[in-house]
């Protein structure tokens, strides 16, 4: 078994931290927002102003056509001069007006106005509003013509009134100013608290780095699972990625340090006596001594090779397996035809009973190394004219699969121990002890167990045993 040695992945560039991607995605919407929210502000309370103007400008174009009286087929003017300086009194908002009759012809006013444009018709008794620059300053005019006059020469007369848009943008500024200073208060507020969020949001992770930072100096078949509990959901999900990379990584350390103790503990004693029985075949001037002991070196050297065969196999099944669906009983006459030439030269009478075909989902190479073990050690301990049989069949809604022999068994006492590794019942050259513990991990690999049961008056039967559902449709 080697271990694979990772080899980091190198970061192809730093990219921005999860804490500034946060901000940026959560902030700059804010502020495109709140830049959007201060645009329409802007628009309407630039509508609201202008139309506070368009109102004192309509009231007081009427409050002034009032005050010019037609009298027969002239004009009384009773325009006192305090009504003037009110409308004058401010310098930087001041207010202009201009009585014509006819239209266009100066009478009254402290400046010339223009009229309107050909495009704008004059609505009757309706003032009329438009902009107009007086002066080189944009101002916002009203615009009323009366009728006066006798029948038979009927006059009109124009009243405008101008006042400029300082005033509006004024007022645009104080209501935009009134609305937009809280927004901000508050986007300010707002993006502290998306701050503060954020940070501790992102503390799980922190905590998370911490914990697997601390465990940089330990073994790692000796590291702790990382522990969450007060983590969000998805934190917990990746602290539980961690702990199962963790788990997996321990389990094969595991597996790896077990499996090198159990090759230096077994191969020490066939090596040593490897060597010994080749220093004393070299030794050996006997020819018939020599060929001896290179018989005990070959036989040292399979039961070496045996050992290996099995460790290794031992150390594959510890690995996680696919399952996929097969027929369990094809594969078992299949594996007793195999072994029946063995069995025939042993005197033992090899065969197969049960169902001819059963669907179960397992692993092919893993069932086939199960029953070649359960056979191989069936055959080497039941002994010459005994009889060994190979079985698969439903118990209730237990698939097993089973090895039995009219062998001389094992006793009570040993029955407990034969799943262990490297336990021996008997001194019977050729077997290490590991033939019915590859046995146990191949079922539980599939999620099933392995059983031993005595036979009388003697015997012994080795069990595969799996619950599977809806059995009755799964074999013929």
């Amino acid at each position: 078994m080697t271990q694979d040695t990772a080899t980091p992945l190198k970061p192809r560039g730093q990219g921005l931290s999860l804490k500034r991607q946060l901000l940026l995605w959560l902030l700059l919407p804010q502020l495109v927002l709140f830049l959007v929210g201060g645009a329409l502000a802007y628009r309407v309370a630039l509508k609201y102003a202008e139309k506070a103007i368009d109102q004192s400008l309509t009231q007081s174009v009427r409050s002034l056509a009032r005050q010019v009286k037609p009298i027969g087929s002239g004009l009384l003017i009773d325009f006192p001069r305090a009504a003037q300086d009110i409308i004058e009194q401010d310098p930087e908002d001041r207010v202009s007006y201009m009585v014509s009759s006819p239209p266009g012809s100066f009478l009254l006013g402290n400046g010339r106005l223009p009229g309107p444009t050909e495009e704008q018709p004059l609505p009757t008794h309706e003032a009329l509003l438009y902009n107009a620059q007086v002066d080189g300053k944009s101002m916002r005019v009203a615009l009323l013509e009366v009728d006066y006059g006798e029948a038979g020469s009927p006059q009109r007369m124009r009243v405008q009134l101008a006042k400029s848009l300082t005033a509006q943008q004024r007022l645009t500024t104080e209501l935009i100013a009134d609305m937009l200073a809280p927004l901000l208060l508050l986007g300010m507020v707002l993006s502290v608290l998306v701050y503060g969020g954020i940070s501790r949001g992102l503390q799980p992770l922190t905590r998370l780095q911490a914990q697997l930072g601390d465990r940089r100096d330990h073994a790692l078949f000796d590291v702790s699972p990382i522990e969450m509990t007060e983590a969000p959901q998805e934190v917990h999900a990746l602290a539980g990625a961690v702990n199962h990379l963790l788990a997996a990584v321990r389990r094969s350390l595991g597996q790896e340090k077990r499996f090198l103790n159990d090759a230096a503990h077994q191969l020490r004693t066939p090596l040593a006596g490897l060597i010994s029985q080749t220093e004393l075949a070299l030794a050996e001037q006997d020819p018939q001594a020599l060929r001896a002991r290179l018989g005990k070196v070959l036989a040292g050297a399979q039961r070496s090779a045996h050992l290996v065969q099995q460790l290794l196999s031992l150390a594959r099944n510890e690995v996680e397996v696919k399952l996929k669906p097969l027929d369990v009983a094809s594969l078992a006459r299949e594996v007793a035809r195999d072994w029946t030439p063995r069995a025939l030269k042993a005197g033992i009478d090899l065969g197969y009973e049960g169902v001819d075909h059963m669907m179960f989902p397992g692993e092919a190479f893993l069932l086939r190394e199960a029953l070649n073990n359960l056979i191989d050690n069936a055959l080497m301990y039941a002994g010459a004219g005994s009889e060994v049989t190979l079985s698969v069949q439903m118990q209730g809604t237990q698939l097993v699969l089973e090895v039995a022999d009219n062998g001389p068994g094992l006793s009570a006492q040993d029955l407990p121990h034969v799943f262990e590794r490297f336990w021996r019942a008997s001194d019977v050259p050729g077997g290490c002890g590991l033939g019915l513990a590859i046995v146990a991990e191949i079922a539980q690999r599939h999620g099933g167990e392995a059983r031993v049961l005595a036979v009388q008056p003697h015997g012994l039967r080795v069990q595969l045993c799996w619950t599977v559902g809806h059995a009755e449709n799964q074999f013929v």
